[in-house]
């Protein structure tokens, strides 16, 4: 016991302090892009014709959907100008869909819940999670979210293991038939009010499973929240989602 408690006291703090004070993260790590129209060469469209997903468009500006970006760096190794290049920025989440298309100075932006919302939600959030067909990667780093190093807990938000004990449910993967029957059973499990949260792109979009027919995707008729775009998002970019819409983070 004395010498668990030595290695304990020698370890130190191993929490990350969130948001940081300097981004900690390292250069190979790929954000939010960052879009330079002055530098692409009139007629090439080797970008664009290198994404896997078609979420890179050059019609008028080039945008790039970050709903159905898988992060890769195809499109940035393929501009012979440099017009695309993925920044260190792990902001990433965003209130609609929509907002996931970024171009020129445009940016996702979270809405911060109303005043009710904040109330019940701000100091405890309780979540559900839903692995609707994925492939295991968003579902890790939603582990490591509340491992020691990003601690969500501290801030108040859990995941739950039944959807009667939560707020909320985060979905991942792109939904497949055999898994829309159990999405739907635990989001009506779930009191109201409750949040619903998209995480990586093939729950906001299909991702790489985008048109197969064992994909229905997420259903129209239930409402979303929050969108978190990644393949698969790093854990700071799902802490700075969820406490952006919480209002603990604010700016």
């Amino acid at each position: 016991m004395i010498r668990t408690l030595k290695t304990r006291w020698r370890l130190g703090r191993r929490t990350r302090p969130f948001p940081p004070r300097e981004n900690p993260l390292p250069e190979r790590f790929r954000g939010l892009p960052a879009l330079d129209p002055s530098r692409c060469e009139p007629g090439c469209s080797s970008c664009a014709d290198a994404c896997p997903t078609g979420a890179l468009v050059l019609e008028g500006s080039p945008r790039l959907d970050l709903g159905r970006c898988l992060f890769c760096p195809q499109c940035a190794e393929a501009c012979p100008s440099g017009a695309v290049q993925f920044t260190r920025d792990y902001a990433l989440a965003a209130s609609t869909r929509e907002s996931l298309v970024v171009y020129g100075e445009a940016r996702p932006a979270v809405e911060v819940l109303g005043r009710r919302l904040r109330r019940l939600f701000g100091r405890s959030l309780k979540l559900r999670q839903v692995s609707a067909g994925g492939c295991g990667g968003c579902e890790a780093e939603l582990n490591a979210t509340s491992n020691v190093d990003y601690d969500l807990g501290r801030f108040g938000v859990q995941f739950v293991a039944s959807p009667r004990h939560a707020d909320g449910m985060v979905v991942t993967g792109p939904v497949t038939r055999n898994m829309e029957e159990a999405l739907r059973r635990t989001y009506a499990a779930i009191p109201e009010p409750k949040l619903v949260i998209l995480v990586g792109a093939c729950a906001l979009s299909g991702g790489a499973f985008e048109g197969s027919p064992a994909v229905t995707g997420m259903p129209a008729d239930i409402p979303v929240d929050l969108f978190i775009p990644g393949c698969p998002p790093h854990p700071f970019t799902l802490l700075d989602g969820l406490l952006r819409l919480i209002g603990t983070r604010k700016g």
